[in-house]
């Protein structure tokens, strides 16, 4: 499957924090007939392994993604929703949504809703029931939905929801199909419930127990207008070798040898320090006793938003090096 291809694949599959059940399966799907282990865990955890003779090393993408869930109907049949991760109700009125049933729908603001300090208790789904009886023939208290925006491509760049982190997913399923031997115990992991915490993470890592990790994700730019400088990479400037975010502080071995494989095999890299946010890595390295942990992103553009910007150039350059550092015989 070409890569937007798999992107698309993925980007439109059901799966916000604590509902990953619909994209769990399209990954298994996807990634058995190129793994020689396939399982998940309590957490929902997709955990594919590649056996290998040496060290174990643990590559990860959450799968899950922002999402509503339903808190109330009312009588007129209009829908009350909190929600799943970090969501920004400005960015998220007159959006299409999407339930896990099919059902669809749009958040809309209330008319008295002051829109420059908007909260989500301020808005509400119209699934364009009459009442509150029609209403919950179509959805219930605690169904999830996700937005329902196109995927498309522009050049070589991709827009689509959920980006973050399918695109990364794409990368870890390109790098299993690629792979043929390693010298490494590879384990390629999707992890559950990022988006709330890096839950899913933390008991991955505990079961897995690596001697080496690195958390593939999205990461934010520092190069569209009015930027406010909480990242340093650009879109199309190739893959974002992770120095640090508010949840880690990479190892700095695993940061120099993923710029070395860079230099030595031609791959276009940049360094990623992002003054906020935090990815899988911040739950994995503290695992145990410690875990050689490092990141590689993507950078991408609009997060967190139904339209979320990333380069295809750049996620082939993830790609490469993902791949470079899974071959690389590592020493525990």
């Amino acid at each position: 499957m070409e890569l937007f291809e798999l992107i698309q694949t993925l980007s439109s599959a059901h799966g916000p924090s604590g509902d990953e059940a619909d994209i769990r399966n399209i990954l298994s799907e996807l990634a058995s007939p190129m793994a020689d282990e396939v399982a998940w865990d309590t957490m929902g955890n997709l955990i594919v392994h590649r056996k290998g003779p040496g060290s174990k090393v643990m590559l990860a993408a959450h799968m899950d993604s922002i999402g509503f869930i339903v808190t109330h109907i009312e009588k007129e049949g209009f829908l009350r929703m909190g929600k799943l991760g970090g969501i920004s109700p400005k960015e998220a009125v007159y959006t299409p949504i999407r339930f896990k049933n099919g059902v669809r729908g749009v958040v809309v603001p209330e008319e008295k809703a002051d829109f420059g300090k908007l909260k989500l208790d301020e808005c509400y789904i119209d699934i364009g029931a009459r009442d509150e009886e029609q209403a919950k023939k179509l959805v219930q208290v605690g169904d999830t939905a996700v937005y329902d925006s196109p995927c498309f491509l522009q050049g070589s760049g991709v827009i689509s929801p959920y980006l973050d982190n399918r695109i990364s997913c794409a990368v870890l399923l390109a790098v299993l199909e690629r792979i043929q031997t390693s010298a490494n115990d590879l384990y390629f992991v999707f992890t559950s419930q990022e988006e709330v915490g890096l839950r899913g993470a933390k008991t991955a890592a505990w079961a897995v127990d690596p001697d080496w990790a690195i958390a593939v994700d999205v990461t934010d730019v520092d190069d569209t207008p009015g930027s406010e400088r909480s990242g340093t990479v650009q879109l199309g400037k190739g893959a974002a070798v992770k120095v640090m975010d508010s949840s880690i502080i990479c190892h700095p071995e695993v940061v120099a040898k993923l710029e070395g494989l860079a230099q030595v095999q031609g791959i276009s890299v940049q360094r990623d320090i992002m003054r906020g946010g935090g990815t899988d890595a911040g739950a994995i390295h503290t695992t145990r006793l410690g875990v050689k942990t490092g990141g590689i992103s993507v950078p991408c553009r609009y997060i967190h938003t139904p339209v979320e910007m990333a380069d295809l150039g750049d996620a082939e350059a993830c790609i490469k090096l993902v791949e470079a550092f899974a071959q690389t015989a590592l020493n525990v």
